[in-house]
This record gives structure tokens, sequence and C-alpha cells, in this order.
């Protein structure tokens, strides 16, 4: 085991900003065989797209237009659009022209504009937007300068409670106790859907769900006091579902509150993301659910938080991201996940290469939940290679309530079927909780680990790795037989291994 000198750390850090560079301007790759249709902020929905100078304008026009497989959609570079893009099967999204990537944001506006915002409550710096908005994840001041930590109440036989005790009304007044704290008030629909056999009412979290932003700011009107504040809403940027055969090179997608690319279904197959930047993802609302077993460490609580940079959850085959720059995401910044529910899902050919991963709770996420009598599903051919993985637990999704989960490859403790899987040449830098949490029911579902590269404090946890079928495996301490305990545990025999004391 080598100690991580200042100078080694400095060597990283360049190493990292190189690769971020990179894919910053990372060449436009796209190979279109259809027709090509162009976006920009100067063109019209009313032109026909079909050349740099008769663009589309919008991301509506985007998702409403027909389009055919092999078709291609570039925006121009240096321009921002907002909204949300409902793909096609088989086309591409990309970019054109010089400078910056296109950036794509998730809410219709920038929030920091005085006449957005009004004083609520005087004594304790309330402001409350003026426009009704989507659940926001967060809010995200001056570019990531600084974030919000959103307060969220249980909603119980009609009424908002604290979390942490149930029997006291929640009091935004009283709670809002730190500047730039959100709460975000929606009650106008109700079901009982999503309840969990409790059988009571609770907010209905959909598209249209459009309730009341409240944001503490110390400073004053907040539209005043900040150049840009982005809001991170319910919904995902491009929609891919089960398309097949849709590939997204070149974008920047951020302030998303859910996925940045969202697919699933049976099979999604041929997704490819490339060269894409993506940050500060997720944090909404899934759902005020009867009862979530991860509040706080496994005890009651009724709100569960979510929110990915590329998910797909569902079957896949041929699913690639690569060479992307993704950072401060809620939950992961790259996954392929499903509950069975007793259908049979294969997630085969998954390949995650050569992407930077900053500041997400889970570097990589996956799981496969075999339930309701599913004994059929597997994965096979999964492939996690050449990425540089930091700060798992470190971003702003850590404010989340189950705090012991981070990590940088996160396979939780389920079924987890596999064959053909192997977690290489990566480098592991540094994370808040466990840097490894690869648990299957059987042992040969587990990956095989070779050349991977270990940053991480002194005291603080490997993770854990194995066969759960008869117990759980034991989590793994970094101290001085770290290197040793990756070597055979893990199995990662040439591994380097490097600890900050």
């Amino acid at each position: 085991m080598i100690t991580a000198t200042k100078e080694f750390l400095a060597e990283l850090e360049a190493l990292c900003e190189k690769r971020k560079q990179a894919i910053l301007n990372a060449p436009d790759a796209l190979e279109i065989k259809g027709t090509t249709y162009y976006v920009s902020n100067d063109g019209s929905d009313e032109n026909d797209g079909l050349s740099e100078k008769s663009p589309w304008q919008t991301l509506a026009k985007v998702s409403s237009a027909e389009l055919s497989e092999g078709d291609g959609v570039l925006f121009r570079r240096g321009d921002l659009f907002r909204g949300m893009v409902a793909t096609k099967p088989g086309v591409s999204y990309g970019a054109y022209g010089t400078g910056e990537k296109p950036k794509l944001y998730g809410w219709d506006k920038n929030l920091a504009d005085p006449a957005l915002w009004e004083l609520h409550d005087a004594e304790h710096h309330i402001w409350k937007l003026t426009e009704k908005i989507l659940d926001p994840g967060t809010l995200v001041f001056n570019d990531g300068e600084a974030w919000s930590i959103k307060l969220i109440p249980s909603y119980i036989n009609g009424r908002f409670v604290c979390r942490n005790d149930e029997s006291k009304l929640f009091d935004m007044s009283c709670e809002m106790v730190r500047d730039l704290d959100i709460y975000w008030h929606f009650d106008a629909i109700l079901t009982d859907r999503p309840s969990k056999g409790q059988n009571f009412l609770i907010p209905d979290m959909t598209p249209k769900s459009l309730g009341d932003l409240y944001l503490r700011c110390d400073r004053g009107n907040p539209g005043g006091a900040f150049r840009s504040i982005e809001a991170p809403t319910r919904r995902s940027m491009f929609r891919v579902g089960a398309n097949a055969n849709v590939k997204i090179d070149n974008i920047c997608m951020k302030y998303i509150g859910l996925h940045a690319v969202s697919a699933g279904g049976e099979c999604s197959r041929g997704l490819h993301v490339t060269n894409c930047e993506i940050g500060w993802i997720g944090g909404t609302i899934q759902s005020y659910m009867g009862t979530d077993p991860n509040y706080p460490q496994g005890d009651r609580g009724t709100v569960t938080r979510f929110g990915n940079g590329v998910e797909i959850y569902g079957g896949c085959d041929d699913y690639e991201v690569s060479n992307c720059y993704i950072y401060q995401v809620y939950d992961a910044g790259i996954t392929h996940q499903v509950t069975t529910n007793g259908n049979k899902r294969v997630m085969n050919n998954v390949l995650y290469k050569d992407n930077l991963v900053e500041k997400c709770v889970y570097s990589i996420e996956y799981f496969l939940e075999m339930n309701n009598g599913d004994t059929d599903s597997y994965m096979n051919n999964i492939e996690m290679c050449g990425n540089i993985l930091r700060e798992s637990g470190y971003g702003w999704g850590q404010q989340r309530h189950n705090t012991y989960t981070p990590a940088h490859i996160k396979g939780w403790s389920y079924t987890n079927k596999a064959s053909n899987y192997s977690v290489h040449d990566n480098i592991f830098d540094r994370a808040a909780y466990r840097m490894i949490h690869t648990v299957a029911q059987e042992a040969e579902s587990c990956p095989e680990m070779h050349d991977n590269t270990y940053i991480q404090y002194y005291g603080n946890t490997i993770g854990k790795i194995g066969s759960n079928r008869v117990k759980e495996p034991e989590d793994q301490i970094f101290d001085d037989a770290a290197e040793e305990k990756i070597n055979t545990v893990f199995g990662d025999k040439n591994a380097k291994v490097y600890v900050i004391k």
C-alpha cells in the first residue's frame, strides 16, 4: 500500500482535469444516414429544420416532429434550450457548429428575476415563487456556487407532518432555519395508489403536479441576490423509454429533477450516450409512499426521492455510456436496474467506459431484484472499465436520509444473477462510505476485478463483495491490511492501493 502524497494527489487532479477537458471538447461523432434536422435559438418552429439557415427553435418541436429511423437532430453549439425531449426510435441527437456543447436545461426559465419572488414571511426571510412549479430536487445558485437543502415533510392522514416526529405538524417557518432552505408544497391532487397498503391518500406526483415553492434567502429577494437560480424539476430530459437505437452525443444536460436520459421497459436496445456533460440531476419526490424502509437508516418515513444521470430501468441490450463527464447527481451517475415482479428481464451487453464521474451518491449503480417467482432473469456481458470515479457521497445528493449507502460501484444485495461481468482499469477516488458494494446470491455473479486503483482515507470503508445466500458479507475497512483485502477478498490482484492519512 502506498501513501498518497500531496504530489500524487496533485497529479491525480491534473489527470482528472485532462479527462474533463477532453470530454468537454470532444469532436462530434454521430453518423447520420437519414435526414439531418437543425435546432438553434435563432430558429423558428415554422421552419423545415433541414439546414443551418432554416432551423427549428424549441425542444417541443423536436419532440413532436415526425422523425424516421436513421434521422438525426443537431443542436447548435453555444445555445441554451429548455424543456424535455421525447425521443424517436433509431434517431440520433447531437451538436453542430463550434464552441461549447449545446445546453439543455430542465425547467422553463432561470429563476434569478426579482419579479418572480414575493416576500412571504419577513421574520424568517422566506420568499415565495410567484409562479407554480414542478417539484424541484434542489435549487442551484450561480452555476453551482451554492445549492439548497430541501425540506420534505411526510403526508399522513391528510396532514403534512415532520418526518422525524409524525405527531408534529410541519411548520415551514419553524423548520426553515438555514439560508437557502427550500420547501415545495403540493396537495391539490391526491391518490391512494402507491401507499403500500396504508390506505390513506397522498399527494399525486405527476408531470402536471404544479405546486408552490418557498425559499429562505437571508440576503433579500433571491431574484436579485443571484445571477442564476436553476431548478432541477420533476422532468427527464431525453425520454427514451423502449425506443431502440437512440444515440445521444455531445450534449450538455443540466438541472434536471428526474433523469438526464431515461430508458426502460421489457428491453431497451441500442442506447448509446457518448461525449456528454451531465450535472445537477435528481432529488425530486418519487412518491409519498406509506412506508419507506430507508428512513432514517431503516426506521419509519414516508417520502422517497430519486433521479439518475443515465438510467435504464428494465431489460437492455447494447447499452453504452462512454466518455461522459457526470457530476452532482442525487442518486446514480450511470445505472441499469430493475425489480422484475415476476417478469423475465435480461440485461445484456452493457458497457460503461472512460467516463469521469464526480460527487454522485453512486458513481455507477446496478441491481437485478428477482422476485414474485422470477428465476429466468439475468445480466450478461457487463463491463465497467477506464472510468475515473471520484468522491462518492460528497455531493449535494448526500442530503438524503439514508446516508450510509454511497459507493462508487453500487450493486446492493439482491439476486444480481450475472455472467461475464468485469470491473477493471478504473480509478476509485475516495468515497464517503463504501467504495465497492457488489453482492449477489451466488459468488460467481460478482464481478471479476483487476487492475483497478483505489484511493481512500485511512479508516474509511473499502466495501463488500460476495454471496449473500447464507449471510451478508462483511464490510472491509481501509486499514493497514487494505491492499491484502483488495487482493484476496475482492480478487483484484493487480490493484494499486493508495492511502490518505
